[in-house]
């Protein structure tokens, strides 16, 4: 009975199984068992024949082959501390490389309150902020950002790179859109490579080319209404971008963020601590509400004299992070003395809100002052800390720019003027960058500063170029 039930049962899969399941089932049957045959009956080598395919075979390099002339190879040695001045391969040079805005890092009260509370606490937090990892400093530093910014709460990262590339895919997913700039850093790139989302870029800082691709969404989305209303939509910008030197339009963003209820972040790594009367970044300086925007992250590796970054908005904005910040929850948090040296920089700007005027100024000089050069031209808006020299004459290739420019810059060294080639992975990057000189403006430079590392500047690049 129990054989016969069994029989049925068998049969009324059979029975209610599509044929094409049935017809693909026997195909892998019949691919499996052949396989098992035929991996039985191979043929066997001879002891001789395995013997010569041993001594035949060559691996491939664990490594593959390096051009000498590659630029990662080409290794300049710093024998000093970092400052308005220092010391690259013996030769003491004016330092317009490091993006040491504000001068902080020379600054001996901040040295000396980050050494006050390494004797406090150690070097290192040895662990990340959600187990054993956050101290006091940490959540003072967070309650002074918040305060500073105006908004409710801030979230400390311990590495400025990772603070973006972990905040964009904390709330952009699969099938979301994002809206983004073709200029942003490599670090909102990977962040938006993370999130998986559908990405739509526009051209740099053209707010009509951003509202053209809104409206051609628009018309997708009147056909298709059920999934346009499941589908959130993001918009990733930079207050000044690195790789160009140049403010956003962000009263032209923000309105476009209200019409077609974008979700605005803002990264402000070069723009904090430089625009506005008081530092507080281009919101300050274009006069734009902080509640505009939804996400405003910076790092502090520029004018804050330490490393780390943060992200700034609602109670919402920051608690989400500490959840899904992939760069917040895995990493060690950051070393107590540096969020003390976050701290102290803090204080010097609400204390010394002339500082940024200074910096101002100092940009102003740059911009005017190297904008004549003949052999080389000025990208970056005059206010921006950060500013690129190109070839004037452009190269047929990347190449053979790069190496031009890795060739002025090795001569102004030998000649007291430290500047260096802004480096990019140019493989991975979402669009080529063209090769350049990347100027950081430093607030204590003066006249004769400038003018020294123009005459400096332009001498190479006529010889060279």
């Amino acid at each position: 009975m129990i054989g016969i039930q069994l029989f049925n049962e068998i049969g009324t899969i059979f029975r209610n199984t599509p044929t094409f399941a049935l017809v693909l089932e026997t195909l892998l049957l019949i691919t499996v068992v052949w396989l098992l045959l035929y991996k039985r009956g191979g043929r066997r080598l001879t002891k001789e024949q395995q013997e010569y395919l041993i001594e035949q075979y060559e691996p491939e390099p664990l490594v593959p082959d390096t051009d000498p002339d590659h630029p990662l190879l080409r290794t300049r040695f710093v024998q000093s501390k970092v400052g308005k001045r220092i010391v690259v391969d013996g030769v003491d040079c004016l330092n317009l490389g490091s993006h040491n805005y504000l001068g902080f890092l020379e600054d001996n009260d901040i040295l000396e309150e980050a050494c006050k509370c390494l004797r406090k606490y150690g070097v290192g937090s040895c662990g990340p902020r959600g187990f054993y990892g956050t101290m006091d400093v940490h959540l003072d530093l967070e309650d002074r950002l918040a305060k500073f910014m105006g908004l409710e709460e801030a979230i400390v990262y311990s590495y400025g790179f990772s603070t973006v590339a972990s905040a964009i895919p904390a709330y952009a997913k699969r099938g979301d859109l994002i809206y983004v700039d073709e200029a942003v850093n490599f670090a909102i790139q990977k962040g938006l490579d993370a999130s998986r989302s559908t990405i739509v870029f526009f051209k740099h800082n053209d707010a009509k080319d951003l509202e053209r691709l809104l409206m051609e969404q628009e018309k997708r989305d009147q056909k298709n209404p059920k999934k346009a209303q499941k589908t959130r939509r993001f918009l990733v910008v930079e207050g000044i971008y690195m790789n160009t030197g140049e403010l956003c339009p962000l009263p032209e963003l923000v309105a476009l963020r209200k019409q077609y209820k974008l979700r605005l972040f803002l990264d402000e790594s070069v723009s904090f601590g430089t625009l506005g009367k008081t530092g507080r970044g281009i919101t300050e300086h274009l006069n734009v509400d902080r509640d505009e925007i939804d996400l405003i992250s910076a790092g502090m590796e520029g004018s804050m004299a330490t490393i780390g970054g943060f992200c700034v908005g609602s109670h919402f904005i920051a608690e989400h992070q500490r959840l899904s910040g992939l760069g917040y929850i895995f990493s060690a948090s950051l070393p107590p003395m540096l969020t003390q040296a976050a701290i102290s920089s803090l204080d010097r700007f609400e204390r010394e809100p002339q500082i940024f005027e200074q910096l101002q100024q100092k940009s102003r000089l740059v911009q005017q002052q190297f904008k004549l050069f003949s052999k080389l031209q000025l990208r970056g808006d005059e206010l921006s800390p950060v500013k690129h020299l190109y070839v004037a004459q452009e190269r047929d290739s990347f190449e053979s720019e790069s190496k031009l420019l890795a060739k002025v810059a090795d001569k102004c060294i030998e000649q007291g003027v430290a500047v260096v080639e802004a480096a990019y992975l140019q493989n991975r990057e979402r669009k080529p960058v063209r090769p350049s000189l990347r100027i950081a403006v430093s607030r204590l430079l003066d006249e004769a500063d400038i003018l020294s590392a123009y005459k400096i500047i332009e001498s190479v690049s006529s010889a060279v170029l």
